[in-house]
């Protein structure tokens, strides 16, 4: 294998030859020849490097709805990879076998990447699939490329980084998905090894710099009570704003969760309850199950949507074609 990586950023150098990886709120200290938890930041004579710097899990060209993104470029496809590593351990994890374990990957240089897009005619690239902030060199390089090319640039991710590199990084940063897991920090030290607070400050932070959309997956008898899903909307509205899109998503046994699978009755409890504070919430991980977008001030439909099956129908720019209402979608002038 080509050695690709790179010196990371974002640490400090100790005492023989150990060094403090401050990328996350982790801050591993990470001896010569080890690894932090993310699995791709290692430690090579004193120096931090990036292993995983553009060396790739996967590659396709998906629908944005299936990042989940409802209301950045509805109804386009985006090139989407992914790193093999994340900053988390969710024993529910939905893609443990690139997260959590070592798996083949290959090769492609940021401007390669970004060429791919554009042959494909993506909107622009998307990192997602594990978590996009420990390959944040490549995510940095590629997404300078991308802005320079006319692309966006697309995280979807746990939202666990330090608030120094994030604010490095946002204004190559187009739009966001970010897994809230639950609003209970015992939740996140118990089920995902780290802690609520971090996330939110991302949320924070990022709100106004960038398009923003959440999703909570929902997991029978874990996170699930009437009381924190309407706790965790309510943050949503008081921080984020009331027109902020929530992903209210089914849960699926995998990993080493035991869990059943959210039961749809579940899903349509959370969804109610969140609609008391948010204007947009969706149910996810239903199989075809309608989640159309609505004009709310004219209750105009505005995107039809039937699993993948995407038609933007009452959009004008970001304008309800009916009563002329800003909706805050983003998307390309129709």
């Amino acid at each position: 294998m080509i050695d690709t990586a790179v010196e990371a950023r974002y640490y400090e150098k100790l005492e023989n030859d150990a060094v403090r990886c401050v990328l996350c709120p982790h801050r591993c200290v990470v001896k010569q020849g080890g690894s932090g938890i993310c699995r791709v930041r290692k430690n090579d004579n004193g120096i931090l490097k990036s292993v995983g710097y553009g060396r790739t899990i996967s590659i396709s060209m998906d629908p944005m709805e299936k990042k989940p993104l409802y209301h950045f470029y509805p109804g386009s496809h985006i090139l989407s990879v992914g790193v093999n590593g994340c900053n988390l351990s969710c024993d529910f994890c939905q893609n443990f076998e690139s997260s959590q374990m070592d798996c083949p990957t290959r090769f492609i240089s940021p401007e390669d990447l970004v060429e791919i897009a554009l042959q494909n005619d993506s909107v622009g690239v998307c990192f997602t699939y594990t978590e996009p902030f420990v390959w944040y060199e490549y995510v940095y390089d590629t997404g300078k490329v991308a802005k320079n090319r006319g692309l966006v640039s697309v995280l979807v991710t746990n939202g666990y980084v330090n608030e120094e590199p994030l604010l490095e990084i946002i204004p190559l940063i187009d739009a966001m998905n970010v897994d809230l897991k639950s609003i209970d920090d015992n939740f996140y030290k118990r089920r995902c090894g780290g802690r609520l607070e971090p996330v939110l400050n991302t949320l924070k932070i990022a709100k106004n710099k960038c398009h923003i959309e959440v999703t909570n997956l929902i997991i029978p008898g874990a996170n699930d009570s009437p009381d924190r899903i309407e706790e965790l909307a309510m943050w949503i509205n008081e921080n984020l704003g009331k027109d902020t899109v929530l992903h209210i998503s089914r849960y699926f046994p995998h990993y080493k969760a035991k869990e059943s699978q959210t039961p749809v009755e579940t899903l349509e409890n959370a969804y109610n309850i969140a609609k008391r504070h948010l204007t947009y919430v969706y149910m996810g991980n239903l199989f075809m199950s309608p989640s159309h977008t609505y004009c709310n001030n004219c209750g105009e439909l505005l995107i039809e949507r039937f699993g993948y099956n995407i038609n933007v129908k009452g959009l004008k720019g970001s304008k309800c074609v009916k009563c002329g209402h800003e909706t805050g979608i983003i998307g390309e002038e129709r």
